[in-house]
């Protein structure tokens, strides 16, 4: 894997929102809405949301017990620090094409369980949010890959 090459580690989602999303290992992402059974879909920039490993690593090093969906992130991935990647980036997630429309988002109130926990929380500066512009299916050991279409 390069720098544009990833792995998808976790498909998440949650039923309700304000709930911690987990893992379901496949989901299909539809065309300008998100992953069909996930709380957050919607017509809207903010559809799926992605983190890397490495994010979840330097929370793990601060301290916190954490493990995929614990950020609300949609997808996790390795190989890519997501975090790096410009706004209008485009991403081929299994079969689904996404574009990257936001990086960062303020957290809650007095922050997450887990910045209460650690004092700091990875998502606001490091999670990214795209819009699905093509739908398919994602699951586990899919490759994400940067594309310029």
């Amino acid at each position: 894997m390069s720098a544009t090459e990833a792995k998808v580690l976790a498909v998440n989602i949650s039923e309700k929102r304000g709930e911690k999303k987990h893992d379901v290992g496949e989901a299909y992402l539809k065309a300008n809405y998100g992953i069909e059974i996930d709380a957050h879909a919607g017509d809207w920039h903010r559809q799926v949301s992605l983190l890397s490993l490495s994010s979840f690593e330097k929370m793990r090093n601060l301290g916190a017990d954490v493990f995929y969906g614990d950020f609300a992130e949609n997808i996790t991935v390795d190989g890519i620090d997501v975090c790096t990647l410009p706004i209008g980036t485009r991403l081929k997630v299994g079969e689904t094409l996404m574009e990257v429309t936001q990086i960062g988002k303020e957290c809650h109130n007095k922050g997450c369980a887990i910045k209460q926990q650690v004092g700091t929380c990875v998502m606001p500066t490091e999670g990214i949010f795209t819009r699905v512009l093509q739908g398919g299916m994602v699951k586990i050991g899919d490759t994400v890959k940067v594309v310029n279409e």
